[in-house]
């Protein structure tokens, strides 16, 4: 008899588990949903008007994008793939580029002024005359990186 009670505990306790589960996905899938839409619609603004400042790409596929001169002030980038794009002149002061891609980039005159480049590959990427006064490259890749002309602390131009 006692084993029966168990038995009905245990698959009732398997069956309330499961809909616990998929009560979970019910609440947190329309908001994924909801902030990837909002994310994709960023992502189209961005590559259309070339105006972002402080949105949220962060994981955004912008691999060989063209945003040269983009404002992307205050933008989260975290993890974004940015491999190949042209980024030369664009304003990322400020931006959240963390363990982005931004291998074989061109970075030209960019400002990345207060920018987190944490971890972020700029493996390869043209950041001549860019200007990195208070940018954050701990653990950055710079091997292979133009730096010839960039504006960092030390310096004054």
């Amino acid at each position: 008899m006692n084993l029966l009670i168990a038995k009905n505990t245990l698959i009732k306790t398997a069956v309330m588990s499961s809909l616990g589960v998929a009560v979970g996905f019910a609440i947190y899938l329309p908001q994924a949903i909801a902030q990837s839409t909002q994310q994709s619609s960023e992502v189209q603004r961005l590559l259309n008007t070339k105006q972002c400042p402080g949105c949220n790409l962060r994981g955004a596929n912008l691999r060989n994008a063209d945003l040269e001169e983009a404002n992307l002030s205050g933008a989260n980038l975290q993890g974004a793939n940015l491999q190949n794009a042209d980024l030369e002149k664009a304003n990322l002061q400020g931006a959240n580029l963390q363990q982005a891609n931004l291998s074989d980039a061109d970075l030209q005159n960019a400002n990345l002024r207060n920018a987190n480049l944490r971890n972020a590959n700029l493996r390869s990427a043209d950041l001549e005359d860019a200007n990195l006064q208070g940018t954050n490259l701990n653990g950055a890749n710079l091997q292979g990186a133009d730096l010839e002309g960039t504006i960092r602390a030390n310096q004054n131009r």
